[in-house]
């Protein structure tokens, strides 16, 4: 049996300006560090986290809730990771 296992969790985009360019650069930095496949899912769209022009296809603005889902040997500690970047405005204080 695998040892990987998917994870999913919602985010809400805290950002006054949304998850533009600065905050999803973040968003990408982090998902990197993972060995997980890490997706956003929203309105309809499924991007790779790991992918800077597919995170601002989202177009996701303030308010968004955006599910995050992760497979892989460190999904859970990715998702985590990730929702803990979002609470902090992914780093980006204006």
């Amino acid at each position: 049996m695998s040892t990987d296992s998917k994870v999913n969790k919602p985010i809400v985009i805290l950002n006054n300006k949304g998850l533009h360019t600065r905050p999803a650069t973040e968003l990408v930095k982090c998902a990197q560090n993972f060995k997980a496949q890490i997706f956003l899912a929203y309105q309809g769209l499924n991007v790779n986290a790991k992918s800077l022009l597919g995170i601002l296809m989202l177009a996701a603005t303030r308010g968004a809730r955006i599910e995050v889902e992760a497979e892989g040997p460190d999904a859970a500690e990715a998702v985590e990771a990730l929702a803990a970047l979002a609470r902090n405005r992914f780093n980006i204080r204006y």
